[in-house]
């Protein structure tokens, strides 16, 4: 059992840091740290996340999990206006919950997502989605201004 918890703690770390998408376009990518990586191939831990071990993993989402995901992302009044300032959706992440039952088994569930956007190469957006209670819990803007001399 303590091994089985280990391995889904580890699964769920490589999977925040890249999930796999059934299909991956040029909308799936996403910035890290200066550079563009598909969702799958952004190395562990390049983001602040993770140990930076370099092992990795892959989940496969659905694309009808994402697309619940976006929908109750754009009902979202704020995120509205992100997205009429010109953010586009770059990626959706879900977020699993793992959970060990007394006898040992072991219960997984995304039942929030991280909806990602970006505006050109100078905001990105997070958008923390409750998937059960449908609705946006937190939105967090980063921005970036270079003044070039």
């Amino acid at each position: 059992m303590l091994i089985l918890a280990i391995l889904s703690g580890i699964a769920v770390m490589v999977y925040a840091n890249g999930v796999t998408n059934s299909t991956n376009t040029t909308s799936d990518l996403v910035y890290y740290n200066g550079d563009y990586y598909n969702g799958i191939t952004a190395p562990f831990g390049r983001h602040g996340r993770g140990c930076g071990w370099g092992f990795g993993g892959s989940i496969t989402v659905s694309q009808e999990y994402k697309d619940n995901v976006i929908s109750i992302a754009q009902n979202d009044s704020d995120v509205q206006n992100l997205l009429a300032d010109g953010y586009n959706i770059t990626d959706v992440r879900p977020i699993i919950s793992t959970v060990v039952e007394a006898d040992g088994t072991v219960i997984m569930k995304a039942t929030t997502a991280i909806v990602m956007l970006s505006q050109d190469t100078t905001g990105r957006a997070y958008v923390t989605v409750d998937v059960e209670q449908a609705k946006v819990t937190e939105i967090v803007i980063l921005t970036r201004t270079v003044i070039e001399k």
